[in-house]
């Protein structure tokens, strides 16, 4: 025994070794990746030692996300390694003072803590380069808030000033022979490369382009739209998808036509490489303004109107499609300049009266613009006086007005500013003001398109929808739930990405990388008492409970339709099982989804420990009710299907929950009856013991007809009803004499008491009908009233008196 004991021990250290040492290699691979970072991290921190350009700022920005991306999974994934460790080292057993381990034991026990030691180490150097990295990031973006500042405070002589224009001639011969040898350099290489014939990628680029911009960006519009005819579920949806497939067609068919096009020259070999700046920009400024035109097309949809998403009259559409095509080429045009005064290397004077004007150019199209749309709106409302739908609009007049407002502050602002000589300032909010009405309408395109795309693939009637319901067993509104839920997820986020992209052409927060920096920032989640709280974890865990539920759900069905028909019991007793049955299930699918959470059995036990003093107090009733139902399920002193008394109502025990009982009163309402009433107070069973329903009926004859004949009549009723039962049989009883008259006593049971009313008019008519024809005369015990002398005084006093005796004191 003791051999195989110690062979038994070898392999299970053996096993025990091997996967230690397993471990080894990926602390060293995790090591190598955090060195690696680390040494990304001083070289972006050494670049921040000197004067960075925007261009630089940027990919040193990418760089340090890129290393603090790194050293964070690295992290993770070391500590996973660690709780492996610990895990081991717990499977070992604590050490046992004075009892001396076997030698396998303390090696493996060493080595473990060898492993642990290097481990922990990695994950603290990775999470020391986490905070460098963050840090770097920080001070990035802080220098890029400092260069906008900067930019936005620099302040050049006035335009309306002389010495502003003196400045401009005295650099304007320099800048002329700059922008000469510019294009004296270009002109010249391309006569060099033409001398032996024009190069055949020239004429194929133009070909390209030419084909790309008008046959293959036509032709891509109309077999668009006849998809989306033809294959697109519901108007709504074709709709948002057409128009978001006009904005890819029109942006992407320029922008590789400008692309083919350049390419075409640069394989050529026409134009030096100093060009390429220009050229980059030819490229950019052709793909803003094509996509700047195919939005302000897709929204306005003048010349198909039946397409269009926005509630924009003809007119409005028709008169604005002009400034969108005006924009566009303002873009064009500034975009590419300003890559020819970069690329020409101009005088700060010349730049500064190029943004100017600018500056100038923008302003005027945005004044133009808000004058247009304040004629609109103009004359919409004297169109629409007489409108029933006028004050339906109304909210959004007040918004667009509001807008409109803050837009004419701005642009006068912005011309003061340009008056002061601050170039800066004024252009930066001119192109602020271009650059959110195209982001504006970009994100109201998008949000029409995720919320028609949505909400028509999770509905009820979509292939979907229908499948989820015939296969899953959902509701059909729970899908249309889960449709508008999803489109609000994907709304909230577009609109976050919209408020990340704002800033980004000025430099001010960061740029779109920063946005997605701080998400995955976030995405790392915070800790809660012990508890890491991440939006992932918290998608596994509503995953998790899904399933629980479906599990639950999927249990129920089998149980309440294969088992439990298939036992003795009644149906209150298969109402009072599944009913336990399905409040264990969901707290076991609750406990579940919050260990997929992190959170224990012990957090919850101390969660509901803290929460019984509110259970006490607050909850006081709602606990009782739920125990009342715990008991009314256990003792069943009421079922389902009983007839029961309640105070005054009375009617059938239809459910018994853990909270209520339902109970239909016989003009088909419903009762609902907190289960601590059932429990405390007195309650009414009436087929509690026995099914059976009793009539009984009472009435009396004159003492001179005869009993023996009334009797028959009586029991002959009874039994000629159907609904009267023969076991226990009828019987009729005389129950006094009084005042002449014979009060009898008749009773007689029904299959249930549900029975009795109906039952009882039967034998009421029938019998009326005998006593008639038999010349009995039927009736209560007659009254008799009695006065006393003094009350007999009185009403003779108030006789001769003609008033009323008052009735006696007590």
């Amino acid at each position: 025994m003791r051999a195989l004991y110690r062979l038994i021990l070898a392999i299970l250290l053996f096993a025990g070794g091997t996967a230690a040492h397993a471990q080894i290699a990926p602390t060293a691979e995790q090591s190598s990746q955090i060195k690696q970072a680390e040494t990304d991290l001083r070289e972006v921190d050494r670049a921040l030692d000197t004067k960075v350009a925007d261009d630089e700022r940027a990919a040193l920005r990418t760089k340090a996300l890129a290393a603090q991306a790194a050293v964070r999974a690295a992290a993770n994934q070391l500590e996973d390694q660690i709780a492996q460790v610990d895990a081991r080292v717990a499977g070992l057993g604590p050490v046992t003072e004075g009892v001396a381990e076997a030698p396998e034991i303390q090696q493996q026990r060493a080595r473990l803590a060898k492993t642990r030691a290097a481990v922990d180490a990695a994950v603290k150097r990775g999470r020391l380069a986490d905070v460098e990295a963050q840090q770097l990031i920080e001070e990035l973006d802080r220098g890029q808030a400092e260069q906008l500042n900067e930019t936005l405070a620099t302040r050049f002589h006035s335009p309306l000033s002389p010495t502003f224009w003196t400045a401009l001639f005295a650099s304007a011969p320099r800048d002329m022979r700059r922008v000469d040898l510019f294009i004296s350099q270009g002109f010249a290489q391309i006569g060099e490369q033409w001398r032996g014939g024009i190069p055949w990628q020239v004429p194929l680029g133009g070909i390209l382009a030419f084909v790309l911009m008008f046959p293959a960006r036509v032709a891509g519009r109309q077999l668009g739209q006849r998809y989306l005819i033809g294959t697109a579920p519901g108007h709504r949806i074709r709709r948002s998808l057409y128009a978001l497939w006009r904005v890819v067609i029109g942006t992407a068919a320029p922008l590789l036509a400008a692309f083919v096009l350049v390419q075409g020259f640069r394989w050529a070999g026409l134009f030096p490489q100093r060009w390429d700046l220009l050229l980059d920009g030819f490229i950019g400024a052709c793909g803003f303004a094509a996509f700047t035109a195919s939005l302000g097309g897709a929204v306005l949809m003048r010349k198909q109107p039946s397409w269009r998403i926005a509630p924009i009259a003809d007119e409005t559409a028709n008169r604005v499609h002009p400034m969108i095509l005006i924009l566009s080429g303002i873009a064009f045009a500034c975009i590419l300049l300003d890559a020819f005064n970069q690329a020409v290397g101009a005088s700060q004077t010349a730049l500064a009266a190029w943004q100017m004007a600018e500056a100038l150019v923008h302003l005027i199209w945005i004044g133009t613009f808000l004058l247009l749309l304040g004629r609109l709106r103009a004359d919409a409302a004297a169109r629409e006086e007489a409108d029933t739908e006028s004050t339906n609009r109304s909210s959004t007049g007040a918004g667009l007005a509001v807008i409109t407002l803050i837009a004419w502050m701005l642009v006068v602002t912005a011309l003061f500013a340009l008056a002061g000589g601050y170039v800066g300032l004024s252009l930066f909010i001119a192109r602020l003001i271009v650059w959110t009405a195209v982001l504006v309408a970009t994100l109201y395109l998008l949000l029409g398109t995720a919320d028609d795309a949505a909400t028509t693939l999770f509905s009820r009637e979509s292939p979907l929808g229908i499948a989820l319901t015939r296969s899953v067993g959902l509701r059909g509104s729970l899908v249309d739930q889960f449709g508008v839920l999803v489109s609000g997820v994907l709304r909230i986020f577009l609109v976050l990405v919209a408020l990340g992209l704002l800033m980004t052409p000025f430099g001010g927060s960061g740029g779109l990388g920063s946005f997605f920096g701080r998400l995955g920032t976030f995405a790392q989640g915070i800790d809660i008492g012990g508890v890491a709280i991440s939006p992932g974890a918290i998608i596994r865990s509503a995953l998790v409970l899904t399933i629980g539920l479906a599990l639950v759900r999927a249990f129920m069905s089998w149980l309440e339709k294969r088992y439990l028909p298939a036992t003795d019991l009644d149906g209150s007793a298969r109402n009072s099982a599944g009913l336990v049955a399905r409040y264990v299930g969901i707290a076991l699918a609750i406990i579940w989804a919050l260990a997929s959470l992190g959170i224990g059995v012990e957090r919850i036990a101390l969660l509901l420990s803290a929460l019984s003093v509110g259970i006490g107090f607050g909850l006081q009733a709602i606990t009782q009710n739920f125990v009342s139902g715990l008991i009314l399920l256990a003792e069943r002193p009421i079922k389902i299907g009983d007839w029961v008394r309640v105070g005054t109502d009375e009617g059938d025990v239809k459910r018994i929950s853990v909270r209520s009982t339902e109970i239909t009163l016989a003009d088909h309402s419903t009762l609902i009856v907190p289960n601590s009433e059932l429990i405390t107070k007195t309650v009414l069973n009436k087929t509690l013991s026995s099914p059976l329903g009793r009539i009984q009926i009472q009435f009396s004859v004159p003492l001179e007809i005869e009993v023996d004949n009334v009797l028959d009549i009586v029991l002959s009723t009874f039994a000629a009803e159907p609904a009267v039962l023969e076991d226990p049989g009828p019987a009729a009883f005389v129950d006094s004499i009084a005042d002449g008259r014979i009060l009898f006593n008749c009773f007689a049971h029904v299959a249930s008491p549900r029975d009795v009313y109906r039952a009882r008019s039967n034998v009421f008519l029938v019998l009326l009908r005998r006593f008639g024809e038999e010349g009995i005369d039927i009736g209560t015990v007659a009254q008799r009233l009695e006065l006393l002398a003094s009350d007999r005084t009185a009403i003779e006093d108030g006789d001769r008196k003609g008033t009323a005796p008052q009735p006696p004191a007590g």
